[in-house]
């Protein structure tokens, strides 16, 4: 029978489509449970590759014969491997080019809305680690928040668009994966934009990103405006742009809240994320369009593959909004934290200029899934 190659993009409209597919993982196991290609209509079978080199008859029954197979591994060639053995026992099946290195580079561009005096707003779907970036164009300008370090995404989507890149903002230091908003910035020459309480051991020239920043994109037609908004970081900055979209980086998600600890500082700032949320934010309109710098689980992907919520919806729903008790609140905060990311210290020195990783310790360093919420 035959095999071929399957790329992300492939995956990635299977996934934003809710298409079936059976993946066999052949990582190992801890390696799998930790972090996954998830799909709302995926079907998984894990197997070490190891399990396999004897040859694949041991798990021929366990794998379907109505549905679409891809073989998975970490950077291809255990898969390749793999795929070869079950298409001569005749099956069909693909194996992930790239493997898992290149599903956690992959990203999806998705046009979250019109804004006003004829600019748009895109959304940027990294689905294999829950990264979301974004994309304000107005007038033939364009800013981008929250970039990640796979840069030639965003400036090949602004020269096909025809617009010039003059704004780069990071909502806040990054530690779960390395940004990309300094390199577009010096590539383009646009004005990078940080939160100083979030720059103070930062090795290179930023704009102050404060409260009540306002920054022109186009013809003074979009503006961005700057909401101090600390817990996740102590100079996490939120952005209402156009009056429309709240972009609440790292400090409110879809279906969870940011978590306070990755300075190792927990205690000292889930008082901040609680002002933050229960007084700065019910501030705003509840018709506000919240886009989160994160999402954690394919459910909060829409039908279009957005990842966005009114905020109305949002105090109704999620339920790190709806604690009344602060000391409740509290223990909930401090006592409900996933794992620290991947190499999370090392990342947030890669962002601070202290380190300079070449590409493939970059690589390395963000392999898994992003864990910037609450559980």
């Amino acid at each position: 029978m035959s095999m071929k190659a399957m790329n992300s993009k492939e995956v990635a409209n299977k996934v934003v489509n809710k298409e079936e597919l059976f993946i066999l993982d052949v990582r190992n196991e801890g390696d799998f449970e930790d972090w996954k290609i998830e799909g709302e209509n995926f079907a998984y079978l894990n197997t070490p590759y190891f399990d396999l080199l004897d040859g694949v008859e041991g798990i021929m029954d366990k794998l379907p014969k109505e549905k679409d197979i891809l073989v998975v591994c970490a950077k291809e060639g255990s898969s390749v491997m793999v795929a070869e053995m079950l298409s001569e026992a005749g099956l069909d099946v693909s194996y992930l080019e790239g493997g898992m290195k290149a599903w956690s580079e992959h990203m999806e561009p998705v046009k979250v809305g019109e804004l006003s005096g004829g600019g748009e707003l895109y959304q940027f779907v990294r689905l294999g680690k829950g990264c979301l970036s974004y994309m304000v164009i107005s007038n033939g300008e364009a800013a981008i928040i929250d970039a990640t370090r796979m840069t030639d995404i965003f400036t090949s989507f602004a020269e096909e668009a025809g617009v010039t890149i003059k704004h780069v903002f990071d909502t806040h230091l990054h530690a779960d994966h390395i940004s990309g908003g300094r390199k577009i910035a010096q590539a383009t020459g646009a004005t990078y934009w940080l939160p100083p309480k979030d720059a103070s051991e930062v090795t290179y020239e930023y704009q102050a990103l404060e409260d009540g920043n306002e920054v022109k994109i186009g013809d003074t037609i979009i503006t961005i405006h700057a909401l101090y908004s600390p817990g996740h970081t102590i100079g996490s900055t939120s952005f209402v742009v156009d009056e429309k979209y709240l972009m609440s980086g790292d400090i409110l998600f879809i279906d969870s809240i940011g978590r306070p600890d990755l300075a190792g500082l927990a205690e000292d700032w889930v008082g901040d994320l609680r002002d933050t949320l229960y007084k700065r934010y019910r501030e705003l309109s509840d018709d506000l369009v919240v886009l989160p710098a994160h999402f954690m689980i394919i459910d909060e992907l829409n039908d279009d593959g957005s990842v966005a919520e009114k905020l109305g919806t949002l105090f109704t729903y999620n339920h790190g909004l709806n604690i009344e008790d602060e000391a409740e609140f509290r223990s909930m905060v401090t006592e409900n934290l996933p794992p620290q990311p991947n190499a999370y210290q090392e990342i947030r020195e890669t962002n601070m200029g202290k380190l300079t990783p070449d590409e493939e310790k970059q690589r390395e360093m963000e392999i898994g899934p992003n864990r910037c919420a609450v559980r």
